[in-house]
């Protein structure tokens, strides 16, 4: 591996590396605004400018790529002259508004400002400003926050391929601006907002909601596809305010799509279930969850105790593997035949993007709208025994489906799930339902137990390639409810509080080696790659 030394001290280096990604491994920081891994380099913020021995002018650390032998200095008296000016040019015409900017806690600007900033500015002229914009759905531009990184821009042609933004003028009066009629509002939209490196592009559903000193960040994966997105869930006292790109490089990598990143609201929805109920008199009432599950238990007992295959248990896709599997083991301690069946998979449309210059192909929404549909599938085949899909049960042609009786449903999706077209076991049969949200089949089940959020518990998820990854409880669910698989751990009498981990050791590969990436793992660096 080849070596350089920056600043007195010798690294190891990976080939073909720039002198910044170097230092980065190395753990020196050199300060830069418009260079990402993700996008490609454009050199233009200039503060990361370092004197390299040999070459007369300082040169961009995120552009030169390091040969064996070399010696930077990122703390010469030039460097740090460079650092300076920058840091001072950028701020003659940025506001002074940190105190109401939502990018606050985490601004490039501020951090570099204090770490290689004038103490004192010098220019006293009036400071060019710009009116704020609404460039989309979800997006604010403050035009006069921009330091023109391009970052954003360079995002919707590398990797959305949609272009809706450009650079608009020169010199002082330069903007970014989109296109007439072209609102950035592609499927990848919001990640314009996390790369930015200052507060100039704003989440509308996150404005003025929460200063991010006071969130706390829990790793977690996207409920709203197979694809499996790693993200951030930011909460502040048990309420969720955003969901943010958790850096993956075999799922997401730095990017998740706008489905992912506010699929938070359906847990602060305000219909949400959270009083267990029971049919009492063709009505329903409410009780609590013990006594409901209780009912359920005995019930179903009851129905399969003289006819075995009278039961069926409805495996959620949206379920994490631990909770299927002991709904799954629940299910055949009361009726050894019962049915193990897989709840409804919608499809949509797979969204393919590419770089609109090269062409190549740069993030996949999957059109699975579960997210763990492969992992429910792997969890029915270990525990064998008769199964079926959805439709299979809508139509009941089988005949260990026509002498169903009885069962239990677990729905737990976003949205609506039920529909016009479902089993006629929904109507006529004994049903124990736990969901989120209400719907025609929670209004009228026997049992109903109000179920968590993937935010409200552990558990695993298995995307569509077959990578089992590991999510954890962010926020408390609403008082009254309680997750699908704590109700399961107590009907089954199993000693001890409920533990995910030891349910995926039970289970086995390949969701028992699943566990949660380092937080502090490295980002890989970009390669110099001659164009």
């Amino acid at each position: 591996m080849p070596k350089i030394t920056v600043d007195g001290k010798t690294i190891e280096c990976k080939d073909k590396q720039v002198i910044l990604e170097a230092c980065k491994d190395n753990g020196i920081q050199i300060p830069h605004y418009c260079y990402h891994p993700g996008l490609s380099v454009v050199a233009s913020c200039r503060i990361c400018l370092v004197e390299v021995e040999g070459v007369p002018k300082l040169v961009p650390a995120c552009q030169t790529p390091i040969r064996d032998g070399m010696v930077v200095n990122t703390n010469s008296p030039k460097a740090v002259a460079n650092q300076k000016q920058v840091m001072e040019y950028l701020l003659t015409s940025h506001p002074l508004d940190c105190p109401v900017c939502d990018q606050a806690g985490e601004c490039y600007l501020q951090d570099y400002s204090y770490e290689y900033g004038r103490a004192e500015p010098r220019f006293e002229e009036e400071k060019v400003k710009n009116p704020k914009k609404d460039v989309g759905d979800n997006i604010l531009l403050y035009s006069d926050r921009c330091i023109m990184c391009t970052r954003c821009v360079r995002f919707t042609r590398e990797v959305s391929g949609t272009s809706e933004l450009f650079v608009d003028g020169r010199g002082a009066r330069e903007e970014i601006q989109i296109f007439p009629g072209r609102p950035l509002n592609n499927p990848l939209a919001g990640n314009v907002v996390d790369i930015c490196p200052v507060g100039a592009l704003l989440d509308k559903n996150f404005l003025f909601k929460q200063r991010v000193w006071l969130l706390k960040s829990t790793p977690s994966i996207s409920p709203v596809d197979a694809g499996g997105e790693n993200i951030w869930v930011d909460h502040n006292e048990g309420k969720i305010y955003r969901c943010r790109p958790r850096y993956n490089a075999d799922v997401n990598q730095w990017w998740i799509s706008d489905e992912t990143r506010y699929a938070w609201k359906a847990v602060s929805d305000g219909n949400r279930l959270v009083a267990a109920k029971k049919a009492q008199y063709s009505s329903q009432v409410e009780t609590d969850w013990q006594k409901a599950a209780d009912q359920a238990y005995t019930d179903l007992k009851n129905l399969a105790a003289d006819s075995p295959g009278t039961l069926y248990a409805l495996l959620s896709p949206m379920m994490a593997c631990e909770e299927a599997y002991l709904l799954g083991k629940l299910i055949r301690s009361l009726d050894p035949q019962a049915v193990l069946v897989i709840g409804p998979v919608p499809q949509g449309e797979q969204q393919v993007f590419r770089n609109s210059i090269t062409g190549k192909e740069t993030f996949v929404i999957q059109g699975e709208k579960v997210p763990n549909a492969n992992g429910v599938r792997k969890v029915i085949e270990l525990l064998g025994g008769p199964s079926a899909t959805y439709e299979e049960l809508v139509k009941a042609e089988k005949p260990e489906l026509k002498k169903l009786k009885g069962g239990w449903i677990v729905g737990g999706y976003l949205k609506d799930w039920v529909g016009k077209e479902q089993p006629a076991l929904f109507k006529k049969g004994y049903r124990a339902v736990q969901d989120i949200l209400p719907n025609s089949l929670v209004n009228s089940a026997d049992v109903v137990i109000p179920g968590a959020a993937w935010t409200e518990k552990d558990g695993c998820w298995v995307n569509f390639k077959g990578i089992a990854q590991v999510f954890s409880k962010a926020v408390p669910a609403p008082e009254g409810v309680v997750s699908e698989a704590e109700v399961y751990h107590y009907l089954l009498r199993l000693p001890g509080a409920y533990s995910a981990a030891a349910v995926r050791a039970e289970i086995g590969e390949p969701v028992s080696a699943a566990k949660i990436p380092d937080a502090d793992a490295p980002e890989p660096a970009m390669e110099f790659v001659e164009l």
